[in-house]
This record gives structure tokens, C-alpha cells and sequence, in this order.
């Protein structure tokens, strides 16, 4: 039967040899006496021998244990390597790392977001999928993403989530609308006029509806779509009023293609990222949520 020796018994047979006496190796494992008295006598017995000889309150290696410590003091050396490497690994950051991001974040902020940190981090494989707000999270809770980056707040409890960067929405028509000129929506222009908005679950809808909901009682949908580029599409050909991230839409208006109406409505929000609890948080994800961190600064 194999001896099942532990790795406090080692320890203490190490501490032992060098210091000469129990009372001193325990002070230097910040043990009792009685437990390295205790640890020292398991092991030789486990293993059958005598590692000392005793003289007095001192012990001193014998021949069989001067000839094993060299190899305890190998695996006691070997054990400290082996958790200085799984708290920082060696080398360059390698691994896979899966990143579920809502529209806005994944269309218009992560992927030169992810190619700078892919620069800098060649072993990486990041994986990105591009969802709604609420895939997003459902992704997180099946463990089907290491991270997750929305648009707004995070109403799922059983996620950690921390404010990101900060964004803001603006409501966009045609040129050719005949609101275009108008330099204030009042309540009966967002009641009155056809909306062309994002589906049910997302970041953007959340925040849109939220604000505009306390000033109208009820909006003109008149198409829900999934995609921004589609959105604007709609909106440039006049069928209604878009609300979009202006990340979205920066190059439209620059353009002249689209046109920014005033209406007092809040429509700022945070970016969030989120991840969950229980899942393993590598060196390549906490290198990733810290270049994330950082990134915003970058863009101004």
C-alpha cells in the first residue's frame, strides 16, 4: 500500500532539517508545536523509517534522511512553481476566449477593439458573436460565453456586471422628413409620428422606450428590425424616425444623409460588461476586461 504523505508533512520535514528543532520549524510554518511534532511523526510512520536522530530537543538528518532531502526540498520547489504559474503564466497570453456582445457594442466598438488586443496578443483566439442584449445574457448563463458586453444595465442577478464606457442615443430622420427642420420634438411628434426601431430585447429599445414612455403614452411602431444598417435604410428613405447609437450613425450625419432632431429626452447610457461568477476568469480574461477597461480612453 503506498504511504499517503501530505504536503504539510513535507513541509515540516524541510523546516525541521533546517532549523534544527520542532519549536523553531513550527515558528517558521507559523504551526504549534504540537501540530509540527505531530506532522513529523505521521510521516515517519507513514513511510516506516526514522529521518532523525534525537538528541535531546534537537534532531539532527540521518544518513536516510539527508539522502531524501534534497528530493523534498525538489517537490516543495516544484509545488511553489507550479502556483506562481497558475496565478501568472509564463510567456505570451494563449487560449480561447468567447465574447458575446450586443449589437451597437459588437458592430461598432469591438471589433477594433479585439483586433488591437489581438496585436498585442498573437496566441489569442478570440471568438465573438454579435446578439441582442437579452442573448447576451442568456449566453452567459449557459456558459456559452467567458464574457458579455451590452448596452445599458444588466437586470440578471445571478451576473456580476460593471459599467463599461458611457454612450449616447440620437433620434434620426430623413433630410426629406418633414420634421427635418424642426428644432424641437414636442410630445405630439413622438406620438404622432411613425417609428422605425430596434426588436424587443434590445439595449437600445430598453433605453429608448424607457425615456420616451414618460413624456407619450403609446409610440407608432412601424417596423422593428434587428439590424442597424437596416434601421438607417428605413429611416433614410422616410418611412419613419430611427433611435440609434450615435456611434451608429456618426458617418450618415456627417454626410448629410441623416438628420439629428432635439427632443429632451435622456437618452444616455452605459455600456456594461458582465460575466459569471461562477465561471473560471483566466489570465487572458482578466487581460481582455482590462484592455476593454482601458480602451474607451483611447477613442477620446
Amino acid at each position: 500500500m503506498t504511504p499517503h504523505v501530505t504536503f504539510r508533512q513535507m513541509q515540516v520535514f524541510v523546516a525541521v532539517a533546517r532549523e534544527g528543532t520542532v519549536v523553531a520549524a513550527a515558528r517558521r510554518l507559523s504551526l504549534s508545536q504540537s501540530a509540527t511534532s505531530q506532522a513529523l511523526s505521521d510521516l515517519e510512520r507513514q513511510l516506516g523509517i526514522d529521518l532523525f536522530e534525537r538528541l535531546g530537543r534537537r534532531l539532527r538528518l540521518n544518513d536516510l534522511g539527508r539522502h531524501l532531502l534534497p528530493r523534498a526540498e525538489r517537490l516543495l520547489d516544484g509545488m511553489a512553481e507550479f502556483v506562481a504559474a497558475a496565478q501568472e503564466p509564463e510567456g505570451d497570453l494563449q487560449g480561447t476566449l468567447n465574447i458575446s456582445a450586443s449589437t451597437t457594442i459588437g458592430t461598432y466598438l469591438l471589433p477594433p477593439l479585439a483586433g488591437h488586443f489581438s496585436n498585442q496578443h498573437p496566441g489569442v483566439d478570440l471568438r465573438l458573436r454579435l446578439r441582442n442584449t437579452g442573448e447576451v445574457i442568456t449566453d452567459l448563463l449557459r456558459f456559452d460565453a467567458d464574457i458579455g458586453m451590452i448596452e445599458g444595465q444588466c437586470h440578471e442577478s445571478r451576473l456580476t456586471s460593471e459599467a463599461w464606457c458611457q454612450d449616447q442615443l440620437v433620434i434620426v430622420c430623413s433630410p426629406l422628413h418633414p420634421l427635418s427642420g424642426k428644432a424641437w420634438l414636442d410630445d405630439a411628434d413622438l406620438a404622432a409620428t411613425p417609428w422605425i426601431l430596434r426588436e424587443a430585447g434590445s439595449g437600445t429599445r430598453e433605453i429608448f422606450e424607457a425615456a420616451v414612455l414618460h413624456r407619450v403614452e403609446r409610440l407608432q411602431v412601424r417596423m422593428e428590425l434587428s439590424q442597424h444598417e437596416a434601421i438607417k435604410q428605413a429611416v433614410k428613405a422616410g418611412f419613419g424616425l430611427g433611435c440609434l447609437s450615435r456611434l451608429s450613425v456618426a458617418g450618415e450625419l456627417e454626410r448629410g444623409e441623416l438628420v439629428a432632431l432635439e427632443s429632451g429626452l435622456e437618452l444616455s447610457r452605459m455600456f456594461s460588461l458582465l460575466w459569471h461568477p461562477d465561471r473560471y476568469r483566466s489570465p487572458l480574461w482578466q487581460a481582455f476586461k482590462v484592455f476593454s477597461l482601458e480602451y474607451p480612453r483611447w477613442l477620446g
